[in-house]
């Protein structure tokens, strides 16, 4: 995990995420889970080129089953965006890096 990947968990969820002052990208993921490897590498260079301007991170489904269960997460990897608490945009699949960049437009 790049060094920017937050590490959000049940227990964290609310400070880390629905109280952050910025923007908030939410990996749902999980270790057996092949496509979330695959855009893991993404997720890492979004962190550090949005370090500062948006929050990214990853939460196990299977060690946090209350967000996952809250937001309705049914598959992975699901990416949600979040902005002062609420979602703003969501997307599931192993999307590309322009498809997770234009989920931004709406909150930078």
């Amino acid at each position: 995990m790049a060094d920017n990947v937050a590490d959000f968990t049940d227990s964290n969820f609310e400070s880390e995420v629905l109280g952050s002052d910025i923007p908030v990208l939410v990996d749902f993921t999980a270790v057996w889970c092949g496509p979330c490897k695959a855009i893991a590498p993404t997720i890492g260079k979004l962190a550090d080129e949005y370090q500062g301007r948006v929050k990214i991170g990853k939460l196990d489904i299977d060690h946090n089953p209350n967000v996952p269960t809250k937001y309705h997460v049914r598959g992975v990897p699901t990416l949600i965006l979040f902005q002062n608490g609420q979602v703003k945009d969501q997307v599931m699949g192993a999307v590309n890096k322009k498809k997770i960049e234009g989920m931004f437009n709406s909150v930078l």
